[in-house]
């Protein structure tokens, strides 16, 4: 019979076993990993590649930068100091162009002031002696607490300046440095595939109005409950678009806040009045509020009874209907950048379906109503509705001084048959075609003595 110590050596630990598991389970986590790190990164290629192209330009700035460590005489003319110009770009390379503007031209200056106020610094401490040199530089690195680049280069080259000689060259390295690594992110991030803010603020305002208008058009036959003409189950996420543009405020200041640091491009011009923008989208936002009451009287339990939202079923629809057409057409001509009137048309039809709206709840068509409870919610619901129409007047009015101010182009005119010059084909051997201007028919055209009944003809050879 074999010993205790004996079946030990024969049988191995459980320790010894879980490792070998764990040796041998590795490849397969590995490629799992990879595999799983690949799935996301075709996600996130397929949601929005420009993701992938931010990437790569950040690595290609952080790349030549990294010149000056690899290169012997940039290195000898910059030192130790070439780190800033890659933390700089680190720190300044953004995914928007505006951001990336703006980081940088505020590293810039708050570098050149820092640097400059340090210098005077080290020589208003030097004059006043060995005493007063620590208080001076105490005080200067106490209240000077503005911008945190301000106050991390004044407070280094102060502090440096104290230990030694070199705070002015060290102060101009610093300052190249950093402005090498600035111009070199701006550089990169506009010439190659930019990203700009201000073109992602735009497409989202429009984007609001739509989904106002979705709601807005489709809010009637939800109400009534009235059936597609196709007779299909309508599709209800639409219902639920508003709320995005309730919490889009703080996203909306910062994007126009960026937007002002680009520079023109495409429809954008330079000073391109951004301001307008969130005049829009706050109206639009108002409208919002509007809207998620409407919504509010969908889901409750409280409902009025079919035959006292019949009352005011066909005005009720045609407000509702109207306005969405109105904030469609907004949003098209807002993303086209052209100026259009379709919007007056549907929004001048749902005044005058609210008048009828108005006039018929001043009528007393309730006033047999015995339960007040039966008649709030419609009531409730018509009165919203009226506010709607102001409100998406309001919206109209806001977009058209925005066209105006960002000089919104004008759609080519569209011509139709009646506008087309009448050709008159004359049997004879030039086989010539005479094209009569109706513009010479009318009385104005009678100059010179011409009979106002002759006209004026162009003749053409065919």
């Amino acid at each position: 019979m074999a010993s205790p110590q004996e079946e030990d050596t024969r049988v191995p630990s459980s320790s010894t076993c879980g490792f070998f598991k764990f040796i041998k389970a590795l490849p397969g986590k590995f490629w799992g990993t990879v595999a799983d790190f690949a799935r996301k990164l075709k996600k996130l290629g397929q949601d929005d590649p420009r993701r992938i192209f931010h990437s790569l330009k950040v690595a290609l700035a952080i790349t030549l930068v990294s010149l000056f460590y690899y290169f012997e005489p940039l290195y000898d003319g910059f030192g130790e100091e070439a780190i800033w110009a890659v933390i700089s770009v680190v720190v300044v390379f953004e995914f928007y162009v505006g951001t990336t503007i703006g980081r940088g031209l505020n590293r810039m200056l708050a570098t050149l002031v820092a640097g400059g106020l340090s210098v005077g610094a080290n020589r208003l401490a030097t004059l006043c002696g060995g005493k007063g040199e620590p208080i001076l530089i105490a005080i200067f690195a106490r209240y000077d607490y503005g911008l945190l680049i301000f106050i991390l280069t004044f407070s280094m080259v102060t502090v440096s300046s104290y230990r030694g000689d070199q705070v002015i060259r060290m102060a101009i390295e610093r300052l190249t440095t950093i402005i090498i690594g600035c111009f070199t992110s701006l550089v990169i991030c506009i010439c190659i595939f930019p990203v700009w803010i201000g073109v992602d603020l735009h497409k989202l305002v429009a984007a609001h109005l739509e989904k106002l208008g979705n709601f807005l058009e489709g809010f009637g036959d939800e109400y009534f409950h009235l059936v597609s003409e196709d007779g299909n189950s309508r599709d209800q996420s639409f219902l639920q678009g508003y709320k995005s543009v309730l919490t889009s405020k703080s996203s909306e200041e910062t994007m126009a806040n960026l937007a002002r640091w680009e520079p023109g491009h495409g429809g954008f011009r330079f000073r391109h009045p951004w301001k307008q923008y969130l005049k829009v989208a706050a109206l639009a936002r108002e409208c919002a509020y509007k809207t998620q009451a409407l919504h509010s009287y969908l889901t409750s339990p409280i409902q009025s009874p079919l035959e006292e939202k019949c009352k005011i079923q066909e005005s009720s629809r045609i407000i509702s209907s109207e306005c969405g057409k109105a904030m469609k057409e907004l949003s098209s001509t807002f993303k086209k950048m052209t100026i259009s009137s379709m919007a007056d048309l549907h929004i001048s039809k749902a005044k005058a379906a609210a008048e009828n709206l108005r006039t018929i709840l001043q009528s007393g068509i309730w006033k047999d109503t015995e339960d007040l409870l039966e008649i709030i919610p419609a009531a409730a619901v018509a009165s919203l509705l009226l506010d709607v129409v102001i409100f998406t007047e309001r919206v109209s009015e806001a977009v058209q001084k925005l066209a105006s101010l960002a000089h919104f182009k004008s759609p080519n005119p569209r011509i139709t048959p009646e506008d087309q010059p009448q050709l008159t084909n004359i049997d004879g051997p030039d086989n010539h075609v005479i094209i009569i201007d109706d513009e010479s028919m009318s009385p104005s055209s009678n100059n010179n003595g011409i009979s106002s009944t002759e006209t004026s003809s162009r003749v053409q050879g065919v």
